[in-house]
């Protein structure tokens, strides 16, 4: 491959009369592409920006050098930055506008003036506003130079009907911006017709560009000079008024009487070089390079490419520091998804484990991050325990419902022999009215499991909110809750059969007054087994005896209900959701969509992809400032 020779290595004469199409591009088009990758979000890039008043001739000068006609009018026709492209290229001309993320290729020049106009429109509204957003108009003809230009709004002061009273501050502010930047060369376009001294637009440069060091003038409207005042416009372009490093360009665009007569800008340019060569005063100035559009272009093609030369070794400098202090800032952050496509199943993985681990043991031992969840069940489940305590206090007043028995109760059983049934019938309407509780006692456990199942899912999954949303949590205690209202139901319908082993409940007699109360210690009230024989059931069943049996035997009932509920649970609700939960999760990474569940949500994590991106488009700048520097 051939490599061009660096600029200060030419001829001067090649410098001078061509568009050094082959030798300006590679700078201009490395600024493109460092712009493409957004690195101007990070510093700022090499560029020309083109100022003036209103009225001053900006629009025709940008037209000349484009080829194309730029919206013109009276008051605020520039609206939006507007970043003007040409690129030198063989074959037919073609253009492309884009901004707020809509693009258009189009091949017919005579649609810019339109398409400029709906860009305006659809950013800054329709009427005489202006916005601070960027509409690049890219250009591909063979007559044309390869430049940058961004044009702005004309300073205007005063002003017209629909403009906010303070649209001078506005484009003002909007200026400023693009003109302070030291890596800015600004053009000013001043016409002749006025004093330069007193032109906003250069005093403006002047401000932000005390030395004129990045600041270059053009003077418009040559042809409108009153009679006299030619070699005070000539002291100027010599530079002997406001000296400015970069000097002074004379251009005689197309007018309105021009575009009116139809002239085209082809025309316009051969009728300019015919000014100028018959001019009494400016004719000198043609062979000084200080005249006619075309020189113009040639001046800007060489001063951007120079200033972009210049700009490299500092653009390093900032890239390089920008980059240990992403790096530096990086290591704050939790580690993020591998852009690798192939790393991120495995990353998915291993953050699935993590978090079947930590359910795991949420399920095992009740251990959270922050505190054990037993410290959250068990006053729930002693809120169950007073439920039972208070219905078992309860038993102790069965009085007056015995003393109604048989008024109120009675069923098939002959009269006296209520003894049974009446213990039956009181401990079933004892035991029924538990399941209210014991439904309410689920569902408060439910919540805090379920809070719980939530906090590890949030912790494990903090910036991955698809795989916080798939997490069936709630699908998964819904059906646990239904399970377990089941068996409660069950659980207090056998209750309500009233039975426990003979022995178990002797156990209770014995240890009550009850054994004492009917001196039960005769061997005959035994059989064999130590169970109470015949005799000593007998002894024992009269219903005087009722609310002492019915206390011993819901004491049987109480112990078992305090006890199952909790157990069931925590079998269901806990270990066996955790279980299930653990398994939905490790069968999601079967066919899942990788990429889409790591996408990161929150705003640590936006911030942590926002830093990795810049990293990214640094390290790629980096690259090729790196490989021009090497090859110019």
């Amino acid at each position: 491959m051939d490599i061009p020779l660096p600029l200060d290595m030419l001829d001067p004469a090649i410098i001078k009369h061509t568009c050094l199409k082959d030798l300006v591009r590679p700078f201009i088009e490395l600024i493109d592409s460092l712009r493409l990758l957004g690195i101007d979000k990070d510093l700022n890039l090499p560029s020309i920006a083109v100022v003036g008043d209103q009225s001053s001739g900006k629009s025709s000068v940008l037209e000349a050098l484009s080829g194309v006609a730029l919206p013109r009018g009276s008051g605020i026709v520039t609206r939006c930055p507007l970043e003007i492209k040409l690129r030198k290229k063989k074959g037919k001309w073609e253009g492309k506008i884009s901004y707020a993320g809509h693009s258009e290729t189009f091949y017919d020049p005579s649609q810019v003036d339109k398409l400029v106009r709906e860009a305006q429109n659809a950013l800054a509204g329709d009427g005489v506003g202006i916005c601070h957003d960027l509409i690049t108009l890219d250009i591909s003809s063979p007559d044309v130079c390869d430049l940058t230009l961004i044009d702005l709004p004309g300073i205007t002061r005063v002003p017209v009907k629909g403009q906010p009273d303070d649209i001078g501050d506005q484009i003002r502010s909007l200026i400023l911006k693009y003109i302070t930047k030291k890596e800015t060369i600004n053009l000013v376009v001043v016409p002749c017709n006025v004093d330069i001294a007193t032109t906003e637009a250069l005093r403006m440069a002047q401000e932000v560009d005390p030395h004129g060091s990045r600041t270059l003038a053009i003077l418009t409207k040559p042809d409108l000079i009153d009679k006299g005042a030619e070699e005070d416009v000539l002291k100027i372009v010599q530079g002997k008024v406001i000296p400015l490093s970069k000097g002074y360009i004379i251009v005689r665009c197309r007018g309105q009487k021009d575009i009116n007569d139809m002239i085209s800008l082809t025309e316009a340019m051969q009728v300019e070089r015919d000014f100028f060569k018959s001019h009494t005063y400016f004719s000198s100035l043609l062979n000084e390079d200080k005249a006619t559009t075309e020189c113009l272009g040639r001046k800007l093609t060489g001063e951007l490419v120079d200033h972009i030369k210049k700009s490299l070794p500092r653009l390093t400098d900032q890239v390089q520091s920008l980059l240990s202090q992403l790096q530096a800032e990086l290591k704050t952050y939790y580690k993020g998804p591998p852009l690798d496509h192939k790393m991120m199943g495995p990353f998915l993985s291993q953050i699935i484990i993590e978090f079947s681990d930590r359910i795991n043991e949420l399920g095992r031992t009740g251990d959270a991050k922050h505190k054990n969840i037993y410290g959250l069940l068990r006053p729930v489940f002693k809120q169950w325990d007073g439920y039972l305590r208070t219905s078992q206090l309860s038993c102790k007043t069965v009085e007056g419902m015995i003393n109604k028995y048989d008024d109120l109760h009675r069923g098939r059983e002959l009269l006296t022999f209520s003894d049974y049934s009446c213990l039956e019938s009181l401990v079933k309407k004892q035991v029924n009215v538990l399941e209210e509780p014991a439904m309410e006692t689920l569902k408060i456990i439910r919540e805090v499991i379920q809070d719980e199942f939530k906090n590890v899912c949030d912790i494990s999954f903090e910036n991955y909110p698809h795989l916080r949303y798939i997490t069936m949590i709630d699908d998964i205690q819904s059906k646990q809750e239904a399970k377990v209202e089941t068996r409660i139901k069950e659980f207090i319908r056998m209750e309500q059969l009233v039975f426990t082993q003979d022995s178990i409940f002797q156990h209770k007699l014995s240890n009550s007054k009850l054994s004492v109360q009917e001196d039960l210690r005769d061997e005959a009230f035994y059989d064999d087994d130590g169970i109470y024989s015949s005799s000593g059931c007998a002894a024992l069943d009269t219903r005087k005896l009722i609310p002492e049996k019915i206390v011993l035997y819901y004491e049987i009932v109480y112990q078992r209900l305090s006890d199952y509920i909790p157990m069931l649970l925590l079998l269901f609700m806990l270990q066996d959701a955790a279980k299930m939960l653990r398994d939905q999760m490790m069968d999601l990474r079967d066919g899942a969509d990788v990429a889409k569940l790591l996408t990161e949500g929150t705003e640590r994590g936006h911030k942590r992809a926002d830093l990795f991106q810049r990293l990214e488009r640094l390290k790629a700048a980096q690259a090729k400032i790196y490989i021009n520097l090497l090859l110019y």
